[in-house]
């Protein structure tokens, strides 16, 4: 997947930005949260954390640490957008959006297209930032919490009311619908690969 700026790092804590194609509101539309949420599962899995997010109706801010992989951070993020993509496409279908649908696919590039990709789902880009401040890194988790409360949005009053988001569990110290590494416990993570 394109990025506005390769990650020329294979570990760290980033800021993490991805955005539906056109603004469109497709992870409230099929109710995908989840979709998020199994993702997450999967970046578990293989070793990364999930400090810190919050799942709008058209796109999702996260804070990631990423240990040391062979694979690419930007590869890792671009596989993530097409699993959820199919998912998104797959619950458009069931639910018969053919107009959306066909939004979706007239909005692919000839070249990609030729490539057998059908929908657009995801900006093509997304954004990321190095966290390796702590005063950074606690204005991006504020930005995240506050998302879903600003005058754009206003999803919610206060940032912890938030179903979808890790503010719950920084604001009041409990674990949300998706569970957190506190970014802190970050410190005594060995990120590299010991030889």
């Amino acid at each position: 997947m394109p990025v506005k700026q390769t990650i020329p790092f294979s570990f760290g804590t980033f800021f993490i930005t991805f955005t539906c194609h056109n603004w469109l509101p497709l992870i409230d539309k099929v109710n995908g949260h989840d979709i998020v949420y199994s993702w997450f599962d999967h970046l578990k899995s293989k070793g990364h954390y999930i400090n810190g997010y919050v799942i709008m109706p058209n796109h999702v801010h996260a804070l990631f640490s990423f240990i040391e992989t062979d694979q690419s951070i930007n590869t890792i993020i671009g596989n993530g957008k097409r699993f959820m993509a199919y998912e998104i496409i797959k619950r458009l279908t069931e639910a018969k959006e053919t107009e959306l649908l066909s939004q979706l696919s007239s909005s692919v590039e000839q070249k990609r297209r030729e490539k057998n990709k059908k929908h657009n789902v995801w900006k093509l880009s997304f954004d990321w930032k190095d966290c390796r401040d702590k005063k950074f890194i606690d204005q991006k988790l504020d930005y995240i919490h506050n998302n879903p409360c600003s005058k754009k949005w206003n999803l919610c009053v206060s940032p912890a009311e938030y179903i979808h988001s890790s503010a719950k569990y920084y604001i009041a110290g409990e674990q949300g619908l998706y569970p957190v590494t506190n970014i802190s416990k970050m410190q005594d993570i060995v990120f590299t690969k010991v030889l």
